[in-house]
């Protein structure tokens, strides 16, 4: 392909991954694999160009565009070599007309610049993520893996955490392989640690989805105790099973609950449980450096029914706890209506809870909860807080 003809494939690309944002379609991932399968003239130098030029727009307009021409320009405003490009040549993109506008830059779609947490650095949400390990203690101890990851460095105040690389290839690494580690980034380690799960408790991930927080919680219970994935979607649930016995981590029971009755499903744990982990459903605001097509995806309304179902998990969620247990609560997400406030009237409709301050060295104390930026900590955006029955 030459320069130009990756411009357009880049241009065709966006188009297909604008419609698909706007009607709840595939995720740009599965539409770029699915274009290059359709042609395979195209070679890895060109997958990999056509791949940059797409995300490179992507990330660089807060807006959806109306097209893929729109998003190119709009980068090409930034990069003349790029609008060099658009010369109308054989499988080439038309020139670029006077007075053509392209897409407006920004992190932040508009309507959410207000919703976003005040001490956020929005600026930063877009940053390229790191490779992050959590040695898996079941199998290894620290000292032992880092050896085996020489380009790794440790994060400070995660004695289990390993930093590598921007696309470090760590599934293609034997450690991996053998389950001695496995890709979890820090902020999603740390509330793993917030949770304070000890061998021999009763601990329930009420949205388990592919287990990262589930493995995590079996390493800190060393193998001893009750740990139950729970979430409504099997083949979410299914992934779990390969990575548990990867990791040696085969206590781990999984319970799928039916949507909309999920109460039904846990009554036999009323009361049970030591630890509740609700990592919610949301908006995925804290996870925009590895998927910035997100931004496009999100609306008010979606918003508004992610808001609403972290309520109800919160409410069948909260009866499971034993009297001084803790109902762990956390979010992917930097929206104040999903973490602070969301955590606010959880303690206006249920007495008989206690919010506790969280201690860690990275992140910093947000209302009842702990925050955890791009900017200040380097890892993706969360909050989370940790809520201690005081009540029967």
């Amino acid at each position: 392909m030459t320069p130009s003809a990756r411009i357009q494939a880049a241009i065709d690309l966006l188009d297909a991954i604008i419609a698909s944002a706007r009607d709840g379609g595939p995720a740009a991932d599965t539409l770029i694999a699915r274009y290059f399968k359709e042609r395979r003239y195209a070679g890895s130098r060109d997958r990999r160009a056509v791949r940059d030029h797409v995300y490179d727009a992507i990330r660089r307009a807060g807006e959806r565009p109306e097209t893929g021409r729109e998003a190119m320009i709009g980068l090409a405003d930034e990069q003349p070599e790029l609008a060099a490009l658009f010369d109308g040549s054989t499988h080439a993109p038309l020139p670029i007309e006077p007075g053509e506008v392209g897409a407006v830059a920004g992190s932040v779609p508009g309507w959410l610049v207000p919703l976003i947490a005040a001490p956020v650095e929005q600026d930063a949400l877009l940053g390229r993520a790191p490779v992050d390990l959590r040695v898996n203690r079941l199998k290894a101890a620290p000292e032992a893996v880092a050896p085996l990851f020489p380009d790794a460095a440790p994060i400070a105040a995660l004695p289990d955490a390993l930093r590598l690389p921007e696309g470090y290839p760590v599934e293609k690494d034997a450690a991996w392989k053998d389950g001695l580690v496995e890709v979890q980034d820090a902020g999603s380690q740390a509330i793993a640690l917030a949770c304070g799960a000890q061998p021999g408790m009763t601990v329930v991930d009420m949205c388990a989805g592919a287990g990262g927080k589930t493995l995590a919680l079996a390493a800190a219970m060393a193998g001893q105790g009750t740990l139950i994935a729970a979430d409504t979607i099997r083949s979410r649930l299914a992934r779990l099973g390969p990575r548990a016995q990867r990791a040696g981590a085969t206590f781990i029971e999984t319970l799928l609950l039916d949507q909309s009755h999920e109460a039904r499903g846990l009554e036999s744990l009323n009361g049970k449980a030591d630890i509740v982990l609700v990592d919610a459903p949301c908006s995925g605001t804290g996870t925009w450096r590895r998927n910035p097509e997100a931004r496009w995806r999100l609306t008010a309304a979606r918003l508004d029914r992610l808001v609403a179902e972290q309520a109800r998990i919160l409410d069948f969620a909260a009866p499971l706890l034993a009297p001084g247990g803790a109902l762990v609560y956390a979010t992917c997400a930097l929206t104040d209506r999903e973490g602070k406030a969301q955590v606010d009237a959880f303690l206006r409709r249920h007495a008989g809870w206690t919010p506790e301050a969280i201690d860690l060295p990275l992140g910093r104390a947000h209302g009842a909860g702990w925050l955890l930026t791009p900017g200040q900590d380097g890892t993706d955006g969360f909050f989370f807080a940790r809520l201690r029955r005081t009540a029967a």
